[in-house]
C-alpha cells in the first residue's frame, strides 16, 4: 500500500490509497479519498483497504450490516441537520424585502479625481483616519493620497510591476503591498524619512501575493496568494503563524470578520468557491459555491453573519452563514461583464459594485434591485471601497485614476 498526499478543504494530509491486488489487470486499485466527504470518504477508504489481501476480501461479506448500519446513522443525521437548517429558512429574504420601502434617489456623484500612476490601478484602501488613501498599480508604484485634497503625499516604487495588493494597518502608521515579487512587504509612514527605505520584507509566498489586510493590530497581516493559499505573518519577526490550505486556485480576495475578536476570515478564489477559515486552527469552517466562474471580491456584511461576493459571471451573491447557503442573487440581463469588486455601505442595505463595463452598480441588499448606476471611469473598476465612516467611496481602475464619490 502506497500513500501520497494533497491537503483537501481546511485539512491536512488526505491519502491517496494504492492497493496492489491480483485481480485487477494492472495489480492496481485507486480512490481518492481525499476529495470525498462523511460516509464516501469512510467506505472508500474502507472498500481499498479491504480488498487489499485475500483473507481480508474474505471477511467482507460480514462487515456489510455494519456498513448499512452505519449508513442508515449518516443519513439520519443528515437529515436532523437539514431539519435545523430549515428552521432558520422560515422567512425569505424576498418576502423580508416585500415589506420595505424602496430606497430613495441616491445623489451619488464623483468629488474627486486622484491622478499619478501611470498604468492600471489594481488596489486601493483606506486609511483609519478616513482621509487618506493608500494605492498600487501595474506601474510598480504605491501611493498615499490625500483625498480631501487630491494631493500625494508619498510615492513609493516597488521592486517589481503589478503591485496587486495594498492595505492600511489599523493604526494608519503602515501600510502593506505586494504583487508579482511573491511578497509581502511593510513600510512605515513618516514624513521625517524616506518612506523607501523604512521597509520591512514580512513573508513570501510561491505565486504572487494577490491580497492582503491587517488582523486587528500592526503585528500581524494576513495574505493571499496565487499559489491557492492563505497565510498569517508575524510583522515583526516575519514567521509563518498559520497557513490555510483548501483552495484549488487562485485566492483573489478576502476580507475579516467585523469582530472584536478578529478570528475569522473569508476568502474567494479561481476555483469558484468561498471559504470561511478559523485563524486560530487554519481549519476551513464553512463553504459556499453557487458562481460560475472566478470569484474576484468578497465582503463580510457588517453583520458579520452574510458574505456579498463578486465574479467573472457577471454576477453578485449573498450566503448567509447561518442559513449556510446563498440567500441573494445581484445581477440584471443587461449586465454581461464580470465584477471585480464589492462593499457594503455602513448599514449594509447597499452593495456597491465595480464592473468590467467601467461602471458601478448600487444594488439594495434586500430587495435584490439595482438602485443606482455611477459612470465616470474609462476602463475597468478594478477596486473600490467605502470609507470607514461610510460618508464616500473610493474607485480605483484601469483608466490609472482614482475617484472619491459621496
Amino acid at each position: 500500500m502506497e500513500v501520497n498526499s494533497s491537503p483537501p478543504p481546511g485539512h491536512a494530509l488526505p491519502p491517496r490509497i494504492i492497493n496492489r491486488t491480483s485481480d485487477s489487470p494492472d495489480e492496481t486499485q485507486s480512490c481518492d479519498v481525499g476529495k470525498r466527504r462523511g460516509l464516501p470518504y469512510f467506505n472508500s477508504f474502507l472498500k481499498c483497504w479491504l480488498l487489499g489481501t485475500p483473507e481480508t476480501r474474505q471477511s467482507l461479506p460480514a462487515l456489510y450490516p455494519t456498513i448499512e448500519a452505519l449508513t442508515k446513522e449518516v443519513e439520519s443525521l443528515k437529515a436532523k441537520l437539514e431539519e435545523e437548517r430549515q428552521k432558520l429558512n422560515d422567512v425569505s429574504l424576498a418576502s423580508v424585502g416585500e415589506r420595505l420601502e424602496l430606497i430613495a434617489l441616491l445623489n451619488i456623484k464623483p468629488r474627486r479625481l486622484l491622478k499619478g500612476h501611470q498604468a492600471k490601478v489594481l488596489c486601493s484602501d483606506w486609511a483609519p483616519d478616513k482621509r487618506h488613501i493608500v494605492s498600487s498599480s501595474q506601474d510598480g508604484k504605491m501611493i498615499i493620497w490625500d483625498a480631501f485634497t487630491t494631493n500625494k503625499e508619498h510615492a513609493v516604487t516597488m521592486p517589481t510591476t503589478w503591485v496587486m495588493a495594498c492595505a492600511y494597518a489599523p493604526s494608519g502608521n503602515f501600510v502593506a503591498c505586494g504583487g508579482l515579487d511573491n511578497k509581502v512587504t511593510v513600510y512605515s509612514l513618516s514624513f521625517e524619512d524616506d518612506v523607501s527605505t523604512k521597509k520591512k520584507t514580512v513573508g513570501t509566498h510561491t505565486s504572487y501575493t494577490s491580497c492582503c489586510t491587517f488582523p486587528s493590530s500592526d503585528q500581524q497581516i494576513l495574505t493571499g496568494s496565487g499559489d491557492s493559499s492563505c497565510a498569517l505573518w508575524d510583522v515583526e519577526s516575519g514567521q509563518l503563524l498559520q497557513s490555510f490550505h483548501g483552495h484549488t486556485s487562485d485566492v483573489m480576495s478576502l476580507d475579516l470578520a467585523p469582530s472584536e475578536a478578529g478570528n475569522t476570515f473569508v476568502s474567494g478564489s479561481c476555483d469558484k468557491k468561498v471559504f470561511v477559515w478559523d485563524m486560530r486552527t487554519g481549519n476551513c469552517v464553512q463553504s459556499f459555491e453557487g458562481h460560475l466562474s472566478d470569484i474576484n471580491s468578497v465582503k463580510f456584511h457588517p453583520s458579520g453573519d452574510a458574505i456579498a461576493t463578486g465574479s467573472d459571471d457577471s454576477t453578485c451573491r449573498l450566503f448567509d452563514l447561518r442559513a449556510d447557503k446563498e440567500v441573494a442573487l445581484y445581477t440584471k440581463e443587461s449586465i454581461i461583464f464580470g465584477a471585480n469588486c464589492v462593499d457594503f455601505s455602513v448599514s449594509g442595505r447597499l452593495l456597491f459594485a465595480g464592473y468590467n463595463d467601467y461602471t458601478i452598480n448600487v444594488w439594495d441588499t434586500l430587495k435584490c434591485v439595482r438602485v443606482s448606476l455611477l459612470y465616470g471611469h474609462e476602463n475597468r473598476v478594478s477596486c473600490l471601497q467605502v470609507s470607514p465612516d461610510g460618508t464616500a467611496l473610493s474607485t480605483g481602475s484601469w483608466d490609472t485614476t482614482l475617484r472619491v464619490w459621496a
